[in-house]
């Protein structure tokens, strides 16, 4: 099997087929560099977003804080507070004018008091001599027996038993009287004073810290694998979030891998629908094709969709297999779904099959542009062994020939963000938006291409001509995501 990829051996690439594409593929999108407008740098950057990495000792100490501020604001104890606080995700503004009966119908909303008042029933009146805990069934003297206010007593052993399994099960804050139909919440003053080992005493607090962040609207947990790191926003918006610890990058709404131009709900969708029908994706998707010129088999092995074959020397693209020397011209083409105009008279089973034709189209891409990601690690690796090998040679140092691992970093960024609009089209509705969406991400993935194109053969282009594909690339992601980017409503700290 024949491989067109990037690799040299298989371009035969020497300076008359540079002097060629630089007439006829190298202006593959038509594109005049010195007409381009320069990026106005006094524009805020979409993606930039203000947040604060805290270490878990810190995220603590954040929580007391607003515990205590909350608890003298309300005057009630802390441990009653921060129940509240989770029951309220934290926000303050909810509770900071509230009456002292509005307090009291506070404590009975979260789950705290049986009633406004906190009185308790006659027949949940404290017991007198010797009394059968209801559990265990086991007469127990008055100072053995403990109740939540909702005045169902019990034995402290039974209660112990009762919060030592809940906390195995990683359950604190939720924890509930064992009265039968009693949602009665334990506070962690009432826990921890029946806890007599300091390993289940250990694991409330951590278990407490972590419903704590959980339910603050304003504190994420790092998903890195083994990180500790809490992240703090000012507002809740759908923005990059890159940890200073383990360097994963994340939306800090949702908390999975970061997807602008789509929005969470949309992400969530898309991938749902990617799990459930991934199987069929990769089935029709194969990972090879034939040369369209002399119908070789082919093989993707670089991030670029701009293929050479490495028998006849035919440029076409990956994706819809055109002449990459025309393929400018038809790039918007090779971006835009083609919807059938007369589908909604067809049968169920044609809407079906058009259904699926429809995702396999935007999947195929999503698809592709993620495993361009990963084969262009690859291209990064090479590209640091040839600069080591520069500085060997005393053929500059390492900042002389640091544009070019700036030009693969911005390749990574830009394929990235192309990755996410296939998601974001498949779920956009037809009209004048789709189309204007459907033209920036054709000029963005057109601009991509290039600059794989020039990074892969670095050496082959002067740095001016890179930074200038660099330029163009950047600002036409820029100007998508200003465009399309989500604007959530922002919840600001009260």
């Amino acid at each position: 099997m024949a491989t067109a990829s990037d690799e040299e051996e298989c371009y035969d690439y020497n300076e008359e087929d540079e002097d060629d594409d630089d007439d006829d593929g190298d202006n593959y999108y038509d594109t005049n560099d010195d007409d381009m407008e320069p990026a106005d740098e006094r524009e805020p950057d979409t993606e930039n977003y203000d947040y604060l990495c805290l270490t878990e000792d810190g995220a603590r100490d954040l929580i007391e804080s607003e515990v205590q501020k909350a608890s003298q604001l309300l005057k009630i104890p802390p441990a009653v507070t921060r129940l509240i606080l989770i029951e309220h995700d934290w926000v303050l503004d909810d509770l900071e004018n509230r009456t002292e009966q509005d307090i009291a119908n506070l404590l009975v909303e979260s789950g705290i008091s049986p009633s406004a008042d906190g009185s308790l029933s006659k027949d949940q009146a404290p017991p007198s001599g010797n009394y059968c805990c209801p559990v265990c069934v086991q007469p127990v003297p008055p100072d053995q027996l403990q109740a939540l206010p909702c005045g169902h007593f019990f034995c402290i052993s039974c209660w112990r038993t009762h919060y030592e399994l809940h906390i195995g099960d990683g359950i604190t804050t939720e924890i509930e009287c064992m009265g039968s139909k009693c949602h009665i919440r334990a506070t962690e003053d009432f826990v921890t004073s029946l806890l007599t080992t300091d390993y289940y005493k250990h694991r409330y607090r951590n278990f407490q810290f972590r419903d704590c962040v959980k339910s603050h609207y304003l504190l994420r947990f790092c998903p890195g694998i083994d990180c500790s790191i809490v992240v703090k926003a000012d507002i809740v918006q759908s923005k990059k979030i890159e940890c200073n610890q383990c360097k994963t990058s994340f939306c800090f709404k949702c908390c999975w891998g970061y997807h602008a131009p789509t929005d969470c709900d949309t992400i969530k969708k898309w991938l749902t629908k990617c799990a459930d029908d991934s199987e069929t994706a990769n089935y029709i998707s194969a990972h090879t094709k034939d040369c369209p010129k002399c119908g070789i088999c082919i093989e993707k092995n670089g991030g670029c969709n701009h293929m050479q074959c490495c028998r006849c020397k035919h440029d076409f693209c990956w994706m819809c297999l055109q002449d990459w020397k025309t393929h400018g011209s038809e790039y918007y083409e090779c971006s835009r779904y083609k919807e059938n105009p007369n589908i909604a008279n067809e049968s169920a089973n044609v809407k079906a099959r058009e259904a699926l034709r429809k995702y396999l189209f935007y999947y195929e891409r999503w698809e592709n542009h993620a495993k361009s990601l990963r084969l262009e690690q690859e291209t990064l690796r090479k590209i640091n062994e040839r600069i080591e090998e520069k500085v060997m040679k005393s053929m500059g140092t390492w900042i002389d020939w640091q544009y070019l691992l700036d030009a693969a970093s911005l390749l990574a960024k830009c394929r990235y963000t192309l990755q996410y609009t296939y998601p974001y089209a498949y779920y956009l509705e037809s009209g004048p938006r789709k189309q204007l969406f459907e033209y920036q991400q054709a000029q963005l993935e057109a601009e991509i291409e290039n600059l794989s194109w020039k990074v892969e053969r670095a050496e082959t282009y002067d740095r001016g001509a890179l930074e200038n594909q660099m330029r163009n690339a950047e600002k036409n992601r820029q100007t998508l995501l200003n465009d399309f980017f989500p604007r959530d409503v922002a919840v600001c700290v009260g």
